[in-house]
């Protein structure tokens, strides 16, 4: 019998030579232009959802006290979007999605989940620093993860379960560690419900990931750059209603001009956090939208695992949040858990549309 001969092993330089072979092939195939579009995407996800969060907080740092105001400032700037869908439609010369009964109801309950997962967030940035929010926040991963299996049927492998529990890992750990980042006017019980609510809301934002998929799949049965968009500006606008509504009700427009006169800086300071704070929010997600078509799923998971050190690190330096060595570990298993589930998630076979 032959002997099998064994495949010849692959050097770590010819695994960087062919890497950036099909990086220059990629490059070729497509326009400048689209490059020129994925950097300033990438760099709209990498800046400005860590100076949204970052202004949340400055917001209760500096004299702010509305939940509500904060939640309403997350989806006030949802014109934003739909200023860039209309283009869209000429661009790319096709018509709306027709609205039925059902889609429009997707889109209402869409929108009371994302107006009760802000006002969630913000009883987090209330109570807990922007740096320990940002990394509880990235547990939503998982909980998409999740919800995406058992609703959507999404696969899972090993890597992916493995970031699961990894990333679960780092919330256990800034549990345990909650007396050395807590600020000296929250007490236990504001700080222990901050931690419970972004929890909350990193569930519930792990859900409406998974429900706006099961959007795609049952009602529209198509996925565009516009399409996307489209369910954005909808659900924004819903939650936007829902939110105001909310306001209204807590007469937080009425005390805006009370707390913008106690507020640290003076009012001109207190209308301007707020309005980039809406600003800001939605060039994240515009970003994060052109990432998702412009490139993969896998891109915008690497960018949104690196956006959460930037937050951390940006919430140290600019807002002297503590950051002690049990928060240096978290961030290091948090990060380890998303490369986790890039891998898992770039390795597991994608069926064909």
């Amino acid at each position: 019998m032959d002997e099998v001969s064994p495949m010849p092993s692959v050097s770590l330089w010819d695994r960087i030579s062919n890497s950036k072979t099909l990086a220059w092939e990629a490059y070729k195939r497509k326009p400048i232009s689209h490059w020129i579009l994925l950097v300033l995407s990438s760099a709209a996800m990498l800046v400005a959802f860590p100076a949204s969060s970052l202004l949340s907080r400055v917001y209760y740092a500096n004299g702010g006290t509305s939940k509500w105001i904060i939640s309403w400032v997350a989806v006030a700037g949802w014109p934003l979007t739909a200023l860039i869908l209309l283009p869209t439609y000429f661009v790319f010369k096709t018509f709306p999605t027709p609205l039925d009964l059902k889609l429009t109801l997707a889109y209402i309950v869409l929108g009371f989940l994302s107006a009760a997962d802000n006002l969630m967030y913000a009883y987090a940035y209330a109570y807990l620093p922007a740096s320990t929010a940002a990394l509880l926040a990235s547990s939503s991963l998982v909980f998409s993860t999740l919800f995406g299996y058992f609703l959507v049927k999404n696969k899972l492998n090993a890597a992916m379960i493995n970031a699961v529990v990894i990333i679960t890992a780092a919330m256990t750990i800034i549990a345990l560690d909650s007396d050395s980042d807590r600020y000296g006017n929250i007490t236990d019980r504001q700080y222990i419900m901050g931690f419970v609510w972004d929890i909350l809301g990193s569930a519930l934002h792990g859900l409406i990931f998974a429900l706006s998929e099961l959007v795609f799949v049952k009602l529209v049965g198509r996925r565009s750059f516009h399409v996307v968009l489209e369910q954005q500006v909808m659900v924004s606008l819903f939650a936007f209603a829902f939110t105001t509504i909310g306001v209204v009700v807590s007469k937080d427009f009425q005390g805006m001009k009370s707390e913008a006169k106690t507020f640290k800086g003076g009012v001109a300071s207190y209308y301007q956090v707020l309005i980039w704070g809406a600003i800001t929010f939605q060039l994240g997600v515009l970003g994060g939208t052109a990432v998702l078509f412009l490139a993969s799923t896998v891109l915008a998971g690497i960018l949104n695992a690196i956006r959460v050190p930037i937050t951390s690190i940006a919430a140290v330096i600019l807002l002297h949040d503590p950051m002690s060595g049990f928060k240096i570990l978290s961030l290091i298993v948090t990060f380890w858990g998303f490369g986790s589930y890039i891998y898992g998630n770039s390795s597991t076979p994608k069926d064909s549309s």
